[in-house]
């Protein structure tokens, strides 16, 4: 009785200390799970039983149970009914997780929306895409890598996969649950779309990437020199953790913060300007709040990306999430079906220009794909790079919008192609180079 007595004291110790030690990550994985729930019903339309099925169904975040209230249109978290978080749905701003200063009353404005039906063709129009045969195309090499990307379930977990030759649909493949309507939550692939606002807004003649980050307090420390341009490129020296697997700066900012704009602005510097590359969400959130600055009014600010941008390409699918304080969340939280994703990519393949019109600049192009310093030829601004081969088989003229658990929009210009694949794992489980190797052999 005796050994018993102790076998089982050495385990509630054992117990209380695994629980002391992970508490804290309590808030983080019920916040993610009830936000991701939150979103995956009420943005993506898709059913809370398949949200935790398969979105939640990741180490830690499996641990969280969660309930939809709809009269309220939320949804609620625990783990072993600990730590409870509550994510709310707001039209026209998605899913946010509040918290005990959170006022249903305060925000009460909303993005204008412009969705138009009209009878252009997809891409460049709401109509199905036109029946094309191009005969140039090897419809073998694309079969064999929407095959590849489909090919292992369990591993892949490949949902969506789409190509675009020349602006033609060419090929397109969704699993049960998923058609070409269904928003996907494109995660870090937000940040080229934040980054295509400030595009806009420069070929409007209203700002310049090498301004002053207008940041008040910065204008006397050493951070004054830090640029739009060195923020965009994630060269600012500004300390930042982007860790996912622990209370980080990142994960403290997603699930923690009200306003999001702040968590990099209140960093100190660790380096000047462009000495060190550091990848950082919290850059793309205080680049949300600057852009929130270069309107007189926050509906100026909400309506801008729709109106410039989003809606203008036909993008209709698309809604950008914001924070309690009502910054969208630059960092993460776009979500659109894969067909309007492609639309993105299609947009960038084009140069700006679209049904007519020029978008943002055609030297917009040129420079979100100049490497940046000390990225290995990996990032440019706000975006992805194969300047340096990353993928050996594909054109290094290759830039692409990639995302958390393998969500890529993928722009090569010498072979007039966009890719998109959207799924729930990545690299090496997702054979990135092999994929689109196959599908750079089809077209001449």
């Amino acid at each position: 009785m005796k050994l018993l007595k102790r076998v089982l004291l050495l385990l509630v110790l054992i117990i209380g200390v695994v629980v002391y030690l992970n508490y804290p990550k309590l808030n983080i994985i019920s916040g993610y799970a009830a936000k991701n729930v939150a979103s995956g019903v009420y943005v993506a339309h898709r059913s809370a039983a398949s949200m935790n099925q398969f979105d939640n169904k990741a180490p830690l975040i499996e641990l969280a149970s969660t309930e939809l209230d709809e009269s309220k249109q939320a949804a609620s978290s625990t783990v072993y009914g600990l730590m409870k978080r509550t994510a709310v749905y707001r039209d026209g701003l998605g899913a946010v997780l509040v918290n005990d200063d959170y006022d249903s009353t305060k925000l009460t404005i909303r993005p204008n929306r412009s969705k138009t039906m009209d009878t252009i063709p997809y891409p460049y129009g709401q109509a199905d895409p036109l029946d094309t045969i191009l005969p140039e195309v090897d419809m073998d090499f694309i079969n064999k890598a929407v095959a590849m990307a489909f090919a292992n379930p369990e591993t892949q977990k490949t949902r969506t996969f789409l190509v675009l030759y020349k602006g033609h649909l060419i090929a397109e493949r969704y699993i049960d649950g998923f058609d070409k309507d269904t928003p996907i939550l494109g995660w870090s692939m937000t940040k080229s779309v934040l980054a295509t606002c400030f595009g806009v807004l420069e070929h409007q003649g209203k700002l310049e990437m090498d301004w002053p980050a207008p940041i008040a307090e910065w204008k006397d420390d050493e951070r004054k020199n830090i640029t739009l341009d060195h923020l965009l490129r994630m060269q600012s020296g500004l300390e930042w953790d982007e860790d996912y697997s622990s209370i980080s700066d990142v994960t403290r900012m997603l699930f923690l913060d009200s306003d999001m704009t702040k968590a990099q602005k209140d960093k100190k510097a660790i380096a000047e300007p462009t000495e060190i590359w550091n990848y950082s969400s919290g850059t793309s959130n205080l680049l949300s709040g600057i852009l929130r600055q270069q309107f007189r009014s926050h509906q100026e600010y909400l309506d801008f990306p729709y109106a410039a941008l989003i809606d203008k390409i036909g993008m209709q699918s698309m809604v950008l999430e914001a924070d309690i304080a009502g910054n969208y969340v630059g960092s993460s939280y776009a979500w659109a079906s894969t067909r309007d994703w492609a639309r993105f990519g299609q947009l960038y393949l084009n140069k700006g220009h679209w049904n007519g019109e020029q978008v943002f600049a055609p030297e917009w192009v040129d420079y979100i794909t100049t490497p940046t310093i000390h990225s290995n030829g990996t990032y440019g601004a706000h975006f992805w790079l194969n300047a340096e081969g990353k993928y050996p088989d594909v054109p290094k003229d290759l830039f692409s919008c990639n995302g958390y658990e393998g969500q890529h929009v993928f722009i090569i210009p010498s072979k007039d192609l966009v890719v998109v694949r959207t799924g729930l794992a990545e690299e090496p489980y997702f054979d990135v180079n092999g994929i689109l190797s196959n599908i750079v052999k089809a077209v001449p």
